[in-house]
């Protein structure tokens, strides 16, 4: 009976520590962000150009065309279309229980778990749908002006403090956005992309059998000494990741590595013999690899010098981009414009979603509207990520890599581990 009581202190506590930081940041994932007409705009080695001959700013919320021609117009809505359909992954709660723990979401702890997943969900984009693949659906999903985040966040706060005094299940409050799937007749090739959209998207369900959940992500970072409800750091969760995918099961991973440098420095040896390697000798494929790399960008702070280094790298085709953040919130970086760097923030806390089931609703995987940031808030810690689909591409990336290298922070070397790029 105790531990009845217990465990409804411990819910309670958790749905108003969800709601709470729903409320904190709801403000940011409110606030519209505004994009410079004169300068490129770069995501994941994309550029796009919104250049007209007025200066000013230009919201990509699709709510000030009024004066902005057709050519920028279109631009405008080719790179929404491009960020909205990049995986977004949050905060969730009223998933399974964590093993270990009374714990049912990640909300004030999981951010840089859920960065690391976004990084590795692009990676796994770019090898199973293409970089040139977008949602079809991207342009038509909501952006939740019609009710704010905070207020749907108390909806769901009252209805679950009084769900909780008598003894209910927690109601659901449906969301104004929550629609059912778009039928529509497609070929071939559009199906097998949906197919594989989905399929990403349910390797990092909140369920203790999903290859990358968080559930799966915390067991293996038990092994750095992490538990679930501590704070995770970049490196740490490079290593999580690379493990992960390591001990990944389903068949269609098995074309996938993933390589951490050591000390900054990747070691072009052995990322070709990961490449190679096979338990199968009648495989003649190389596999596909995601080089994730720690880094600091400076000391307490980040080194402004390392501006150009970090735009070059996210100007790469080869880049899946940074977990990073500011001190004690990690974000997701992507891109950037001028001097600030687009990201996709983990902090807002959403509900469980069941990846299992047919049809599952896609919206909450994807953020309808960029975030912009200065690269001096950027905490100095972060982890880079690169996709190489074949040892050529390897070379190729590390050539182009070489070219951006303003600092030597990444650096990879042809033969035995000595330091160099």
């Amino acid at each position: 009976m105790e531990a009845t009581g217990t465990d409804e202190v411990e819910k309670i506590k958790s749905k108003f520590m969800s709601a709470w930081h729903n409320m904190k940041y709801s403000w940011v994932l409110k606030t519209k962000t505004y994009f410079s007409r004169n300068s490129p705009v770069f995501l994941l080695g994309k550029c796009y150009h919104f250049k007209s001959d007025e200066s000013g700013e230009l919201s990509t919320d699709g709510s000030s065309f009024d004066n902005i021609n057709t050519e920028i117009s279109g631009n405008v809505d080719e790179f929404r279309k491009d960020f909205i359909s990049r995986i977004w992954l949050t905060y969730r709660e009223e998933f399974p229980q964590i093993k270990g723990s009374a714990l049912t979401t990640d909300c004030g702890w999981g951010c840089t778990l859920r960065t690391g997943q976004m990084l590795l969900a692009q990676g796994l984009m770019l090898h199973f749908l293409g970089r040139a693949w977008v949602w079809p659906d991207a342009l038509d999903i909501e952006n939740s002006d019609s009710e704010s985040w905070t207020a749907h966040t108390v909806k769901k706060l009252t209805a679950s403090f009084e769900a909780s005094l008598t003894a209910e299940r927690e109601p659901k409050i449906l969301s104004n956005h929550h629609r059912g799937t778009l039928r529509r007749n497609c070929g071939d090739n559009e199906m097998r992309n949906e197919v594989y959209h989905r399929k990403i998207i349910s390797w990092f369900g909140d369920s203790p059998l999903a290859a990358f959940g968080l559930h799966q992500l915390i067991e293996y970072g038990k092994k750095s000494g992490k538990i679930a409800g501590d704070w995770y750091g970049p490196a740490v969760v490079a290593h999580i990741l690379r493990k992960a995918v390591e001990e990944a099961r389903d068949p269609e991973l098995q074309g996938v590595t993933v390589y951490v440098a050591q000390d900054c420095t990747v070691y072009s040896s052995d990322v070709i013999d990961r490449q190679c390697s096979f338990t199968d000798s009648e495989k003649t494929d190389t596999k596909a690899v995601i080089i994730l790399v720690p880094v600091r960008l400076g000391g307490e702070r980040t080194n402004t010098d390392y501006l150009e280094f970090v735009k070059g790298i996210l100007s790469l085709e080869y880049c899946v981009g940074i977990i990073g953040g500011k001190p004690k919130q990690s974000y997701y970086f992507a891109g950037f414009q001028d001097d600030s760097l687009i990201y996709m923030d983990p902090h807002y806390c959403q509900s469980f979603v069941d990846v299992s089931i047919k049809d599952f609703p896609l919206e909450s995987f994807h953020c309808p509207s960029p975030k912009k940031m200065s690269f001096k808030k950027m905490d100095p810690s972060c982890t880079i990520g690169f996709y190489c689909r074949t040892v050529q591409d390897f070379e190729k990336a590390s050539e182009e890599i070489t070219k951006v290298q303003q600092q030597p922070q990444v650096k990879v070397t042809p033969g035995i581990p000595t330091p160099g790029f």
